[in-house]
């Protein structure tokens, strides 16, 4: 992430996927994301900011997603 070295033990992620009826089929509409992240001491917060803000338009999946799925996104960071 923007040069942000991170662990694989650092970032987790819980996904949930919200369905609804539209036109009388069941169709995903919404997915929310919630990462949690542990970054190195010293870590530039601004740069991770940063990345997460246009996470999801340089995300494939969400990219090819839009306009159909919305994808929301939360985060809780704590620095080591």
């Amino acid at each position: 992430m923007r040069g942000i070295s991170l662990d694989n033990d650092a970032i987790a992620a819980t996904v949930e996927g919200v369905n609804e009826v539209v036109d009388r089929v069941v169709v995903l509409t919404r997915i929310d994301v919630h990462y949690r992240l542990t970054l190195p001491a010293g870590t530039d917060r601004e740069k991770m900011d940063r990345a997460l803000a246009t996470h999801v338009d340089k995300c494939p999946t969400a990219r090819s997603l839009r306009g159909a799925v919305t994808v929301d996104w939360t985060a809780d960071i704590r620095e080591a």
